[in-house]
């Protein structure tokens, strides 16, 4: 973007001390001017903009707010920010807490011991179309759950077939090799009726049932967002707090089960020899990433509605403690639990918790529920947790999406949000068709391993090596001083100039060089789904080649000339807004 001069008719702005002035019209930060001109107009989040000098003073314009993040953008009228500090605080940790705390993190325990903005839209709709569905599949749970006895509890239901043994029944079962538990088969033949599919190449038909399901899910998503953080960050006051009541319930309970030792020990005892492993480095590494959800730009999102100078070291410190927190309390919930289930199959707790994924909830935990006292209270507050963990992380990536969209085209969509918010959620509702059809649970995991993982982690790897190389620590170290008043020291310099580039690089080259052999249940996937995986991948941040392309293209200049103008910051660049130029970063 280049910087030309501004044609405004407006008189000069004054502002006080420590504001932002806006001199030879470009916005500046803390610079007096003279009081005698005319006094500021302000712009939300601290700024205050003018025209350039040199303009006659014959007509009154207001000035439109602009939001300052990476990018500067400008926004008619005020910008909405969080009606309270916790309204952000309890966002962010509900968009870090989610569904992967609860089952991804004991899972990887046991296993183990420009054009980035548009590919992160791409990978915000890639992850709604599945994700939503595992909130669907739980909200199926939690209305099956309204009944004295429920009903992944026997094997006397249409849906049983004749493996079906119920070992805690009381009678002298045998526990064979084609076993298959009550909640399993709930699970797998009425919950998703993956019978009823031959796999990705014949996904069968859609379920009614969870399309109702997932279709109450987006009502409740729209109605909590359509009306931007005013509303979501009141909703997040029941929807991120909730989960820690009932993980506490969940804990007490667990604790008091027979055998739950024995998931405790498992759980703590360390595995030396698995160190050496270079599996288990890239898993812990994709597990906290992941957790924590940098290069989504969610973030982004929710911070640009703060105010300028907000504390965000402190913010970043206070999510990754209580998200850490969480997984490993979580740990303890799930693997009490474990341990009661290894005890009353007489197996080992390795044995029992080799379910992935969401299995690991729908087959494992809610077997376990089933076969305890007041069950069904504990299982209605269950499935409730899990929706509500979801629904956090929903709002956060349906959120950074329309902030993304709002702030790129203010003029068009900043007075129709909700027309917009609509449109998004309905998008996003036909787009998870495929995961609602009796084989959406193949279509699920092919989207987790392949679509969203990689080129998350690849986005962000460039997003880093743009800010941190490109942009300069230098200037960015800069900005954060101006932002807090301190500037990050050189631990902090040093991790985001090598390590964490090179630790993405050497996660990313890990995933290419051992691609995971996906397998769910009994079906094992064609080799074709791993380039179809692939494909998926690479068609949210093809985007990014694209536009360096385009701009290499349009620019002036002989080659060299065109890739060195690439890679130089803009700094001090304007952003024409009517009369008056924004400095953007």
């Amino acid at each position: 973007m280049e910087t030309t001069p501004l044609n405004s008719q407006k008189e000069l702005s004054a502002c006080k001390d420590k504001e932002d002035c806006q001199e030879n019209g470009v916005l500046q930060k803390g610079v007096p001017v003279p009081e005698d001109k005319v006094e500021s107009d302000h712009i939300s989040n601290g700024y205050s903009a003018v025209p350039s000098p040199g303009a006659g003073d014959d007509s009154q314009h207001s000035i439109p707010a602009a939001t300052t993040a990476l990018v500067a953008e400008a926004h008619q009228g005020e910008r909405e920010t969080w009606g309270k500090k916790m309204d952000f605080l309890l966002s962010v940790i509900g968009y870090a807490v989610d569904l992967g705390n609860v089952w991804r993190f004991p899972y990887i325990c046991y296993q183990n011991g420009g054009g980035i903005g548009y590919a992160i839209c791409i990978i915000a709709f890639y992850i709604a179309s599945y994700y939503n569905t595992i909130m669907a599949w739980a909200l199926y749970y939690l209305i099956s759950s309204f009944t004295d006895q429920l009903p992944w509890t026997s094997c006397t239901n249409s849906w049983n077939t004749g493996n079906c043994t119920n070992y805690f029944s009381g009678n002298n079962v045998t526990w064979t090799l084609h076993s298959t538990s009550p909640a399993e088969e709930f699970y797998t033949r009425h919950v998703l009726q993956i019978h009823r599919s031959k796999g990705l190449q014949d996904l069968g038909g859609v379920s009614w049932q969870l399309t109702l399901c997932i279709m109450l899910i987006f009502t409740v998503i729209y109605f909590s967002i359509w009306k931007g953080v005013k509303t979501s960050g009141k909703v997040v006051w029941v929807t991120a707090t909730f989960p820690y009541i009932i993980l506490s319930v969940l804990l007490v309970r667990g604790a008091t089960l027979p055998g739950a030792w024995r998931g405790v020990l498992f759980y703590l005892k360390p595995n030396w020899q698995k160190l050496l492993e270079t599996g288990v480095w890239v898993d812990a590494a994709a597990q906290i990433f992941f957790s924590l959800g940098p290069g989504f730009g969610v973030l982004l999102a929710f911070a640009s509605y703060n105010k300028f100078n907000n504390n965000c070291y402190q913010d970043a410190l206070v999510t990754s403690v209580v998200n850490c927190m969480t997984s490993f309390v979580s740990g303890f919930v799930i693997f009490t639990v474990l341990g009661y289930m290894a005890e009353m199959r007489n197996e080992d707790v390795s044995e029992v918790a080799k379910d992935a994924g969401p299995s690991l909830l729908f087959i494992t935990y809610a077997e376990a529920i089933a076969n305890m006292p007041a069950s069904t209270f504990f299982a209605i507050i269950f499935f409730l947790m899990l929706i509500t963990l979801g629904l956090d992380s929903t709002f956060a990536g349906l959120e950074g999406v329309i902030t993304a969209v709002l702030d790129e085209f203010p003029h068009i969509w900043t007075k129709r949000r909700e027309w917009f918010v609509l449109g998004v959620v309905i998008t996003c509702f036909f787009g998870s068709l495929a995961t609602l059809t009796f084989g959406g649970a193949y279509v699920v995991k092919l989207l987790e391993e392949y679509a969203t993982g990689p080129a998350v982690l690849t986005v962000a790897l460039i997003e880093a090596v743009a800010v941190y190389w490109f942009y300069g620590i230098t200037q960015f170290c800069s900005d954060v001083k101006e932002m807090l008043g301190f500037s990050p020291g050189w631990f902090w310099r040093i991790c985001w100039v090598a390590i964490s580039p090179l630790f993405l690089l050497f996660i990313i080259c890990s995933f290419l060089m051992s691609p995971p052999q996906l397998r769910l249940f009994q079906y094992n996937y064609p080799q074709w789904s791993i380039i179809l995986g692939y494909c998926i991948g690479t068609s949210s941040f093809i985007c990014i080649p694209t536009y360096i392309a385009y701009r290499l293209i349009i620019t002036p200049g002989t080659f060299k000339e065109r890739i060195i103008k690439g890679i130089t910051p803009e700094t001090a660049t304007e952003i024409p807004y009517g009369d008056i130029h924004l400095n953007a970063i």
